[in-house]
């Protein structure tokens, strides 16, 4: 056995006859534990807490968007359709308009998102799943779906006969408006869902047919605002953005969703980043009881070391000794932190004993990748902690 290790882990298990010292190394321990305990379980809440914001927007952002490079709309031809059909991880594709608009009912107004969508749209994402109220829309009708936000402000329900839930549109053209009927495209809608996501969401879009849509803004039938795409499960992200955009010859841009909501990731990465630092400073703290105890476990062992020095052993090879001794104190107490973190985690996944509301848990992820990032970081302020400590043994303290 190496002999730098025999003596790090005779020293490690065994009990010295300095009391303080092993109380010290004991609070040393006890640190390390805790403090990898506390990451890793806040680590995996934040991950949890991402995960639950980012579903709301999931529910309504495709995987991939086309949107025009310059302007608002551009042309899709019936070619670059069946182009796009035909790019291997393509699974789905919708063609989508979307301009702010007037809505009335019943004396109240609000100024929104119309988004016309055609009959892949549900294929895309999973906004026809959160219905508050009603269905989803049959597409040639005057039919929409509407926020739950917009119909609080609007006062307004479902297959309301007695008033009607109208969209003025303003009309392309630069002569001289003499009427409202000059001046507006206007058409009455039939509310007959009404979905309920996010509050931010929930008073965004109306939702309405695509061709619909285009008659109110004045488009023609192959100009749009967008395209959304599903992929399929594991396929290639970055060869399909490449591929779509030599369909449109690079005269559009492809966003994923993490690029349609960058604000959104930025924020959250920028508090895991945060937090992540936040406790690691906080092990940190933790490990100068570490440095403590070894530099107090060397001036305890000082008589043994200059008999080990005597009888031949290098100087490196007794800094070993506390290095090793206080790496394999910090990779021990990490482990026994990490498996009191996933336990308590997996608890919180599965039995869901803390509670934010009534319904609704605290939501807790567990990963590898966290596993990891804890691991690294104890073992690695481990090290570094026991090598400050371990540089106390020179020469002139065996002398």
């Amino acid at each position: 056995m190496n002999f730098p290790l025999y003596i790090a882990k005779r020293y490690l298990f065994s009990k010295s006859k300095n009391n303080a010292i092993n109380i010290i190394t004991g609070i040393a321990s006890i640190g390390i534990i805790v403090g990898t305990l506390a990451l890793f379980v806040v680590l995996s809440v934040f991950s949890g807490l991402r995960d639950f914001s980012l579903s709301f927007s999931n529910t309504i952002d495709p995987d991939l968007k086309i949107n025009p490079l310059k302007g608002k709309t551009f042309f899709i031809s019936p070619k670059q359709e069946k182009e796009i059909a035909a790019i291997e991880g393509v699974a789905y594709y919708s063609k989508t308009v979307e301009e702010r608009v007037l809505f009335f009912f019943d004396g109240k107004e609000q100024v929104t998102y119309l988004k016309g969508v055609d009959a892949n749209y549900t294929k895309i994402n999973d906004v026809s799943k959160s219905l508050f109220n009603g269905k989803w829309l049959r597409y040639n009708t005057a039919e929409v779906v509407v926020g739950y936000g917009i119909t609080e402000k609007l006062s307004l329900g479902l297959f309301d006969f007695n008033n009607d839930f109208e969209v003025y549109v303003p009309r392309k053209g630069k002569a001289v408006i003499e009427s409202e009927a000059e001046a507006f495209n206007k058409s009455v809608l039939i509310p007959v869902g009404i979905y309920a996501i996010s509050e931010d969401l929930d008073s965004k879009y109306v939702f309405a047919d695509l061709r619909l849509a285009q008659d109110l803004l004045e488009y023609k039938p192959n100009q749009i605002s967008g395209v959304e795409i599903k992929i399929k499960p594991n396929a290639n992200e970055a060869e399909i953005m490449e591929k779509l955009n030599t369909v449109f010859q690079n005269k559009v841009e492809v966003k994923n969703r993490a690029q349609l909501n960058a604000t959104l990731y930025k924020m959250l990465n920028t508090e895991n980043i945060a937090v992540y630092l936040i406790f690691t400073l906080v092990i940190i703290i933790a490990l100068f009881n570490l440095i403590g105890a070894l530099i107090m476990m060397i001036l305890d062992k000082k008589s043994n070391l200059k008999t080990l020095f005597n009888l031949g052993s290098e100087v490196k090879d007794l800094k070993k000794i506390f290095l090793l001794q206080g790496s394999l104190l910090t990779i021990i107490g990490g482990i026994i932190g990490l498996i009191l973190g996933i336990i308590i985690v997996l608890i919180q996944q599965h039995f869901k004993l803390v509670m934010i509301t009534e319904s609704l848990a605290y939501p807790v992820v567990f990963t590898i990748q966290n596993v990891l990032i804890v691991f690294g970081t104890i073992v690695a302020l481990g090290f570094i902690s026991s090598w400050i400590a371990s540089s106390q043994v020179t020469k002139k303290l065996l002398d």
